[in-house]
């Protein structure tokens, strides 16, 4: 049975009066309203509410973007070790390290060491110099400070020159050096800057490793030269 055919469609055009109309024009009215009344529903068609925005009062903190903060590295402290060493030298320290220390990176003191006149747990400073004297030195009067460390410092020890005009060349200063045969200001500095580079020297011999003093000038004074 076609849409024209059915008992409701024919009592619904008799009612409006259409039911002469063709069949044809009545199937294309059918389309036409369908079509309208579908463009009425989407038209009117009550749409979704949309969806609810949560707003704050808050204030967002910025993001920090920058680098990490870095931390400083701890200062250093470069320190001159002479003396009764095994390795004499320039050292490289950390802040709050102690003489002990300052020692110990110098490879130890030697068998001849005093280290009871030196206060190993005393706080280095940046440019200081830690001299280690021997047994022989503390023996022959070296000077200690009343809190029982010695604090040696650029000059050597008194008592390098002895009654007879001997000097010893590990504690003599610039100027006791200078009353040898042939030692000037120069020279005496020279065998000072040599004796705290290289650690004490170990024989009168040694002194011909210092700039300027050859086999020649060495005679001239073997006699008025000792190592203590």
């Amino acid at each position: 049975m076609s849409f024209m055919e059915s008992d409701r469609v024919r009592e619904i055009l008799a009612r409006a009066g259409l039911e002469r109309l063709p069949p044809r024009a009545v199937g294309a009215g059918a389309v036409v309203v369908a079509l309208m009344a579908g463009v009425a529903l989407w038209r009117f068609w009550p749409a979704a509410p949309a969806p609810e925005v949560a707003f704050t009062t808050e204030a967002v903190e910025p993001v920090d973007e920058s680098m990490p903060e870095t931390v400083p590295p701890e200062p250093e402290l470069v320190v001159h070790v002479t003396g009764a060493v095994l390795r004499p030298g320039v050292y490289t320290m950390r802040s709050g390290d102690r003489v002990a220390d300052a020692v110990a990176a110098a490879g130890g003191a030697l068998g001849s060491a005093a280290c009871d006149a030196v206060n190993l747990a005393r706080m280095i400073a940046d440019g200081e110099r830690i001299y280690m004297p021997t047994l022989a030195e503390i023996e022959a009067g070296a000077p200690v400070e009343a809190g029982g460390g010695a604090e040696w410092g650029a000059a050597a020890p008194a008592g390098a020159v002895s009654a007879t005009g001997v000097v010893d060349i590990n504690r003599a200063t610039v100027a006791e050096l200078e009353t040898l045969p042939g030692v000037g200001p120069a020279t005496a500095q020279k065998i000072v800057d040599d004796r705290e580079a290289n650690g004490p020297f170990a024989t009168p011999e040694d002194l011909m490793r210092v700039p300027g003093i050859g086999a020649k000038k060495f005679e001239a004074m073997r006699d008025q030269v000792t190592v203590g």
